[in-house]
């Protein structure tokens, strides 16, 4: 689905986006690509801890620029969990987040998940908080990084 990035940020229609869904199996490089670079490169997590069993069954969201490179992604497990969310900093502000979760959240209502779940980094959670998600956990370390649990409950679902 197409999306234009925010105008507000001086973008132009050349700066529009796609949001896909995808497998680990056709689409590996691109993924990777961008939850190393935010992930690894950016935040320092370990790359032993960067990278699981849980890719190859779950499905992908992938934010693609209008030039076609990988600039976001996400991670859709069976059980109603986001994770692995990440927008490279040239597009953060642009909508691309937003895209992505709401994306995740359609996908999620499609199959009928009455509870869609993720692990927030702090600083995330208001943004989570616009799209309905609520805290449902202390503060943990993750990967080095303070994290709360959050959810949403599809009241028409449960």
């Amino acid at each position: 689905m197409p999306v234009t990035a925010n105008a507000r940020k001086g973008l132009t229609l050349q700066d529009s986006f796609n949001i896909e869904q995808v497998s680990w199996q056709t689409h590996a490089p691109q993924l990777m690509a961008v939850r190393e670079t935010v992930f690894i490169a950016e935040q320092n997590v370990p790359v032993a801890l960067e990278w699981d069993s849980l890719d190859e069954a779950a499905q992908h969201l992938l934010a693609l620029s209008a030039a076609g490179g990988a600039i976001g992604c996400a991670r859709l497990l069976s059980n109603g969990n986001i994770g692995r969310m990440a927008v490279l900093k040239p597009w953060r502000g642009l909508g691309v987040g937003a895209a992505l979760l709401n994306a995740a959240i359609d996908y999620y209502q499609q199959q009928a998940q009455p509870v869609i779940t993720l692990s927030a980094q702090l600083h995330a959670i208001a943004f989570y908080e616009r799209f309905g998600f609520k805290v449902c956990s202390e503060a943990y370390e993750d990967a080095g990084i303070l994290h709360r649990d959050m959810q949403r409950i599809e009241a028409s679902l449960v």
